[in-house]
């Protein structure tokens, strides 16, 4: 059985991983016969908010690991101790976490940085030509990870301009891409749905990840 890395930033979409895309995502692992490895950073979160009114909750401080595993129910590992080896694709699920968490781009933009842990497992996956997926906001994180990399990869957040424009000025090609649709960079084996980004239903948002989870699977030899 096929094994999917599934990086999770927390719990909620305001400070953690997007719970609609997470929950669509291990579904839609299930649904095709594969096996889904949760995992995220053994971190303090960012912040915390409060998703009732949307602001700050001050004062308050959660871990991402102990809130992804939320999601998980329970079944989830520390990004440290998990290689490319173990795993035969990967999956970031969006929400605020992969830009808060996971790496600094809410608050720095193009001139982020990701957690050291996200990188090395990355940067593994990219060495042994492995496919990987990014939902919603996660293509910037991916994007700052392949600043360097002598191939740039094409990737989607949708049609935003401010975002996509600070994709392109880390080097990556973004490309406009429906809510329902993926764009697939052949070259680096990667996968990216613009998902709440741009979807305004979870059935249009479910669409796009669907396709995009099957892709990835697809790419697995």
């Amino acid at each position: 059985m096929k094994k999917i890395g599934v990086v999770l930033s927390g719990c909620g979409v305001y400070d953690g991983a997007e719970i609609h895309e997470s929950v669509i995502t291990l579904l839609a692992i299930d649904r095709a016969g594969a096996e889904a490895v949760c995992m995220a950073p053994n971190v303090e979160q960012m912040h915390v908010v409060n998703h009732l009114t949307g602001e700050e909750a001050a004062g308050e401080k959660r871990n991402v690991l102990i809130e992804s595993a939320r999601i998980a129910r329970g079944e989830i590992k520390d990004i440290s101790t998990v290689k490319a080896d173990d795993i035969d694709a990967l999956v970031f699920p969006g929400g605020f976490g992969a830009a808060k968490n996971l790496s600094s781009f809410a608050v720095k933009g193009e001139n982020c940085d990701v957690h050291p842990e996200v990188v090395r497992l990355v940067k593994e996956f990219a060495a042994k030509q492995k496919p990987q997926a990014v939902l919603c906001i996660a293509p910037a994180m991916m994007a700052k990870i392949y600043e360097d990399a002598p191939k740039k990869p094409v990737l989607t957040i949708g049609n935003d301009k401010e975002t996509s424009g600070k994709i392109e000025i880390m080097g990556s090609r973004h490309q406009d891409c429906s809510a329902r649709d993926f764009v697939l960079d052949e070259e680096n084996k990667i996968v990216s749905t613009p998902a709440y980004m741009l979807g305004q239903s979870i059935s249009e948002v479910a669409e796009g990840i669907e396709k995009t989870i099957n892709e990835l699977i697809k790419l697995v030899p």
